[in-house]
């Protein structure tokens, strides 16, 4: 599944960090010519254009560092630390206007006379501003939380991401507690808007909303997760901490708790009542238009939900072939719907108990890790580790999600594994996702990314769905190449996880413009992957609340698989596939198109 940005706030995590513009795409020919380096400036001229793009550039990451506090303790910066964002409908309408005049700066430099690395920037951050400024017209910030992301889920990790230890940092992490109060009234107006507006979640995801909220309304301070998720006190002494702790549980017992109380009485008694019934996004005002913005922006290409559907289907018919070749080969007496049923109910393949289905994923885990050189030439420094899914969260989510690490090299990258409803976590689906979530998936991708050198921070900090999420879907067929899925249950893992994803391009259309129910939904989910009956619900329930996310996913894969195919075709026995992998993440997560210019490129070159 998607990684996650946890602790900040919804229209600052994943959602608004696909930067993608929402519009018709750069043609290839374009494309081309920008990555297409020396034939249309020489030396000189381009040094002298990529003067005013710098200063662009840094005055963009200048404002999302002080606009974005927590984008800042993200990526170890050090400003604001001691502030919340501010999320008032004034700061968003002042946020776009300045946009509107980077934007406009930017566009007055001719991307052809730049320097090859400095086209694919200027690229970038003038798609990431158009998408920004699309998505306020929108009005998307009107509706900040869903049923799997915004503050009231993602803040209780801020003493993980902050990871205070020193009395200064605990002082700063004191008086963003403080502000909690002010940010949950924001949150509060922006989602009256959205209520005066018709701009509202569905009702049947954000049901357990005021519930969730309700988790981090607590008597004791001590038993709070923003006292529990401290993990650094250790390195505070003994008078520092004396001194300290009393401001600490202060804060808790007077600003945050107060707040999630406020926000879940607001939830159930006001805004849960004022959701809507229907599901689809086009019946949001402007809906129709409001879907293909969202295909556009975590597709980087423009596909039709129709198209989408379709795709969906026809690999789907594939992967079901794969299947009963399994089927067959295990030698299970009985159709496929059987055997699926079968592989959900049997219960020797779940663990027993939360620390059996660690210990699987950490093994899986430290085998891959000495089997990656044999694909990849380029392999990251940065660690990563593997933690469970918090309890207050797991029952609304799915499987598994990532998280990435600081750019700055002081934070490792972790994997997040669902331990809850043990009899919904299969054992035989363990090394596909292992692969999607850590390696060679996303700790791989976005390690790597954190790590290049040379480039300007707005480009490591760009984070396009289709890329990042097909690139982990591709990884997890990369099993297969490292001598993996030698279990015939776990291939029909793959198999299922594959099916998973291509479902999703059917549901998701299914039901944001071809008018499915959400039971619909379900059921097909249900004949076409083997997801248990909770996974598929959840799964549903994140489709209808995060429009076009899930489309990301088989779109990337497919697209990465192509390039690959188109490579190995051109050039033969001269295709090495380390070569290969190296170039596709050489320069971050970029837009598919781009990503193929680059490949035309790297065969040319050849």
């Amino acid at each position: 599944m998607s990684f996650f940005i946890g602790f900040q706030p919804v229209q600052r995590s994943l959602r608004s960090r696909v930067f993608l513009l929402p519009m018709m795409l750069v043609g290839l020919l374009v494309l081309h010519s920008l990555l297409d380096g020396g034939q249309t400036a020489n030396a000189q001229d381009g040094a002298t254009a990529a003067a005013p793009l710098k200063q662009i550039l840094d005055q963009v990451w200048d404002f999302e560092l002080t606009e974005y506090p927590q984008l800042a303790t993200d990526v170890g910066d050090p400003r604001g630390q001691d502030r919340l964002a501010k999320q008032s409908l004034a700061d968003y309408q002042r946020r776009d206007q300045m946009r509107a005049d980077f934007l406009e700066r930017l566009l007055q430099i001719d991307p052809l006379t730049l320097p090859v690395s400095d086209r694919i920037d200027w690229d970038l951050v003038v798609r990431k501003l158009k998408s920004e400024r699309e998505d306020y017209r929108l009005k998307l910030h009107l509706m900040p939380i869903n049923n799997r992301e915004g503050f009231h889920i993602g803040l209780p990790e801020l003493p993980r991401v902050m990871n205070p230890d020193t009395v200064q940092d605990m002082r700063n992490y004191i008086s963003r507690l403080n502000e909690l109060p002010r940010f949950v009234d924001e949150q509060i107006a922006l989602m009256d808007a959205g209520i005066e507006a018709g701009l509202v979640q569905p009702a049947i995801i954000m049901r357990d909303s005021a519930e969730q909220a309700g988790a981090h309304v607590v008597a004791d301070p001590k038993q709070s997760l923003f006292y529990k998720n401290l993990e650094s006190i250790d390195k505070l002494d003994k008078a520092n901490w004396q001194q300290i702790e009393p401001d600490l549980l202060s804060a808790i017992k007077h600003s945050a708790i107060p707040s999630y109380a406020k926000f879940q009485t607001y939830l159930a008694d006001t805004y849960v009542p004022a959701c809507r019934q229907n599901i689809a996004a086009r019946t949001l005002p402007g809906g129709k238009a409001f879907y293909q913005s969202q295909i556009r922006k975590f597709t980087t290409l423009d596909l039709s939900p129709e198209e989408l559907h379709q795709t969906g289907i026809r690999e789907n018919a594939r992967i079901r072939r794969e299947m009963e070749q399994i089927r067959e080969t295990v030698g299970f007496e009985g159709d496929l719907p059987a055997f699926i049923q079968h592989l959900r109910t049997d219960p020797t393949f779940y663990p027993k108990t939360a620390e059996q289905l660690m210990r699987e994923v950490s093994y899986i885990c430290k085998q891959v890790d000495g089997r990656l050189p044999t694909l990849f030439g380029k392999l990251p420094s940065t660690p990563y580790g593997i933690r469970k899914i918090p309890d207050y969260v797991a029952p609304q989510t799915t499987s598994a999600y990532y998280w990435p690490p600081s750019t700055d090299g002081t934070r490792a990258g972790f994997y997040y594994i669902n331990t809850y409803n043990l009899s919904s976590r299969p054992l035989y689906q363990l090394e596909a996702l292992s692969f999607h979530e850590a390696v060679p998936g996303h700790h791989l991708q976005l390690a790597i990314q954190a790590e290049l050198k040379g480039l300007h921070p707005l480009r490591r900090q760009s984070y396009f769905s289709a890329f990042i999420e097909g690139w982990a879907l591709y990884s997890e067929r990369l099993g297969k190449e490292m001598g993996f899925y030698t279990d015939p249950y776990q291939d029909f893992g793959r198999l299922s996880m594959e099916a998973w994803r291509a479902s999703r391009l059917v549901v998701d259309t299914g039901i944001h413009a071809l008018g499915w129910t959400r039971q619909q939904a379900i059921d097909y989910m249900a004949e076409n992957t083997a997801l248990s009956r909770h996974n598929i619900v959840a799964e549903v329930d994140r489709y209808i609340g995060w429009p076009g996310q899930a489309l990301a996913y088989k779109t990337g894969e497919i697209f990465i698989r192509k390039q690959r195919q188109r490579a190995e075709e051109a050039l033969g026995e001269r295709f090495n596939v380390r070569k290969f992998h190296d170039v596709v993440l050489q320069n971050g997560s970029i837009p598919l198109p781009l990503l193929q210019a680059q490949i035309d490129q790297y065969i040319d070159s050849q």
